[in-house]
């Protein structure tokens, strides 16, 4: 998916909901604070999304420009109508999220996690997919050990889970760094 697809998305959600803002979550919330980033972060045609202020609404989106849909069989992209707890943030992601909004998206606002922010969502997820994009995330120098590593307090995680989360980064790193990658130290 590329951020002009990204935007169409966030405009038909406008026009399915009638609502202005919306929270972008998932792989695809990348292209708010890298627009145009490597090729191997662009290869989901998909897009999680919510209305800000009525997340009820998403199943509308789902249903309307959803995988199957009309406008994926035109567009070859979709939108995946989710909730607010899609995703498990630190308590503070709002304050750092992306703005999208363009004429392509019809003066609709999309809010996309900060790169830190989605890193930890996909590896709190911990599914093989959320993993090896983590993993890029990292070898491509979008963000360091540290300053996943630094939030990991701010997640809504008992601290069992959050010692496991650390141990996991620093693994990641690790097997990074071994295969010659520079990755900094955690």
């Amino acid at each position: 998916m590329t951020r002009e697809e990204l935007e169409h998305i966030i405009r038909a959600s406008g026009d399915i909901t009638d609502q202005y803002e919306f929270v972008i979550v998932g792989s695809q919330s990348l292209l708010g604070p890298l627009p145009n980033p490597a090729p191997v972060f662009m290869v989901s045609m998909e897009a999680d999304i919510y209305p800000l202020q009525a997340p009820e609404l998403a199943d509308r989106i789902d249903g309307a420009i959803g995988e199957g849909s009309t406008f994926h069989e035109t567009h070859g992209y979709y939108a995946q109508g989710v909730g607010p707890d899609t995703a498990v943030l630190p308590h503070d992601w709002m304050q750092r999220v992306h703005r999208v909004q363009t004429p392509n998206t019809n003066g609709r606002l999309g809010y996309c996690l900060d790169i830190v922010d989605l890193f930890l969502a996909k590896a709190v997820a911990g599914r093989d997919k959320d993993r090896e994009f983590c993993m890029a995330l990292l070898e491509y120098g979008y963000l360091t050990p540290a300053q996943a590593l630094d939030l990991v307090p701010k997640l809504p995680l008992d601290s069992p889970a959050q010692k496991s989360l650390r141990a996991t980064i620093r693994r990641w790193a690790k097997v990074l760094r071994d295969a010659g990658h520079a990755i900094p130290e955690a």
